[in-house]
């Protein structure tokens, strides 16, 4: 079982995941799942990026260039009520 309750949300929307990043395939885009909102957005990187703290901001550096150098989509999943935002990297296919 899986200890991480927000990443229940990434098997669950699979296929709304790979379609939305489909259509944005060519700006590379971050997706942003919203639990309370089940809306799926997808968001250039610059813009997203400057959005975090300073700290964020080196983190999702790290992980977007390791996703795009392995094929991967990079996915936060937020949670406004429990005040969470979790990012996962996903293949894909």
């Amino acid at each position: 079982m899986n200890a991480d309750p927000l990443w229940d949300v990434v098997p669950e929307n699979a296929s709304l995941i790979l379609s939305v990043y489909a259509e944005h395939e060519a700006r590379k885009p971050v997706l942003l799942f919203d639990v309370q909102e089940r809306l799926l957005y997808a968001f250039p990187y610059a813009a997203f990026k400057a959005d975090l703290s300073a700290r964020s901001q080196a983190s999702l550096t790290k992980q977007y260039e390791a996703a795009l150098a392995n094929d991967e989509i990079v996915l936060f999943v937020r949670d406004n009520v429990a005040r969470k935002l979790v990012s996962y990297s996903l293949p894909r296919t």
